[in-house]
């Protein structure tokens, strides 16, 4: 049984017409973003609202504490409505978390005539609209990534194949119903229709690549406060997906528990002299470390840099080897190839695209926002990969279909849309 909010292949893609809006929600462990955009000519998009409130009832991309994640959410959305001086009704939200399961199916159908037309292509997506998963499971995402024909694979568009059956193969993303179905409830207290659920890596990766390194094969990485998630493309689509519980807010917790310091402190303390690689000045610079229950600045520990570094790049490297060994295991890797593009908040520090080089052997570059307009300074880094990316997710006008030549155009009279009904589902 599929969330009647989720976003899955049986949703048709709402058109935004020109000097309409659509909005983006991103619900982190550690951040709400919420960006408000205008459709401009040829369909690029400005962003004209942007609100983001430090995240409150979120851990590991779940929400724990209803009323404390509906208050952030609730002050995020309204400074994006004030911004933009309208209110949105709809948005499009993230989903970080909730266990996803990525795998690639076929569906098939015959082919009555002698060869296989736009119509039997019709069929064969109408009836991979009917799919269904699990109760316990949540369809995000069903994405053609291909055809077959009679079991032939690697068909791009079988439109005057000879074949008796078409398949189409599909790329299914599920994420477990319980995390799905409490942020779309938080979501909803807050006055908001939920639009639709994207997995933050493929929000990313829209947001973040190129087209070549879409076409190309990439791996994307997004790592967030609470999780780690990670995306391929190949051949312009996402192909595989996954996400594992470990993020800067873990990096926090071991340099609290390490240097036995408040939690605020090791966030700023991370933040000003962290870094994910260790350097030979390390050992002569000293910072002040101040203590749990400690009221006094005098009463801080001087530790040398190195301590710091020390105790962030063991937490990094396992999240970075946890990575490799999900991306080794799906089966993607060769797909990939040896890029990979690192992006979300806590990609940031001093070192990080080193480290992952080394422990994925594999050429990284440090990805941002790109193709949308309107976004200042302070929210134009990798922290708000997500957030834009969502922004490009809603401008896919069939984002879930696969790209072919233009049909013919429909009629637009009632027997002709009652014949085109009749010819795509019966």
């Amino acid at each position: 049984m599929a969330f009647p909010g989720a976003l899955n292949v049986r949703s048709k893609p709402k058109r935004v017409p020109r000097g309409g809006t659509i909005a983006a929600l991103d619900v982190g462990s550690t951040k709400v973003v919420c960006f408000i955009a205008r459709v401009e000519d040829a369909g690029a998009i400005r962003v004209i609202g942007i609100g983001h409130q430090i995240s409150r009832g979120v851990r590991s991309g779940g929400i724990v504490d209803m009323e404390a994640a509906e208050t952030a959410i609730g002050t995020a959305v309204h400074a994006a409505e004030t911004m933009a001086g309208e209110q949105i009704r709809e948005v499009l939200v993230s989903l970080s978390g909730g266990q996803p399961e990525s795998q690639t199916l076929t569906v098939e159908t015959p082919v009555f005539g002698p060869e296989i037309s736009d119509t039997d292509v019709r069929k064969a997506l109408a009836h991979a609209r009917h799919l269904d998963v699990s109760a316990d499971a949540e369809l995000i995402h069903s994405i053609p990534v291909g055809y077959t024909v009679d079991g032939s694979k690697g068909i791009r568009d079988p439109r005057g194949m000879v074949g008796e059956k078409l398949g189409v193969r599909l790329h299914v993303v599920t994420a477990a119903a319980g995390p799905v179905r409490n942020l779309s409830s938080c979501v909803g207290r807050c006055h908001l229709g939920v639009e639709g659920f994207v997995m933050s890596p493929y929000a990313a990766g829209l947001s973040c690549l190129v087209e070549d390194e879409m076409d190309l094969g990439v791996t994307v990485i997004d790592m967030g406060g609470g999780t780690t998630s990670m995306s391929v493309f190949f051949d312009g689509k996402m192909v595989w997906c996954d996400s594992i519980p470990l993020g800067g807010a873990h990096v926090t917790n071991d340099i609290a528990r390490g240097l036995t310091t408040p939690l605020a402190h090791a966030e700023r303390l991370k933040t000003l002299y962290g870094s994910a690689m260790p350097a030979v000045s390390d050992e002569r610079e000293i910072i002040d470390v101040p203590q749990v229950g400690e009221e006094e600045r005098g009463q801080a520990n001087h530790v040398p840099k190195s301590l710091l570094v020390g105790i962030i790049q063991p937490r990094l490297e396992e999240i970075f080897e946890l990575v490799r060994g999900r991306l080794e295991a799906s089966g993607f890797a060769k797909v990939a190839g040896r890029r990979v593009v690192l992006t979300g908040g806590a990609s940031q520090l001093p070192g990080m695209r080193d480290l992952a080089q080394q422990v994925l052997d594999k050429q990284v570059r440090m990805g941002r926002p790109l193709r949308i307009g309107g976004l200042a300074e302070n929210v134009s880094g990798p922290a708000f990969a997500a957030a834009a990316g969502l922004l490009a997710y809603a401008m896919q006008q069939h984002q879930d279909l696969p790209a072919l030549a233009p049909l013919m155009p429909p009629s637009t009279g009632l027997w002709g849309k009652l014949n085109g009904w009749i010819k795509e589902y019966l």
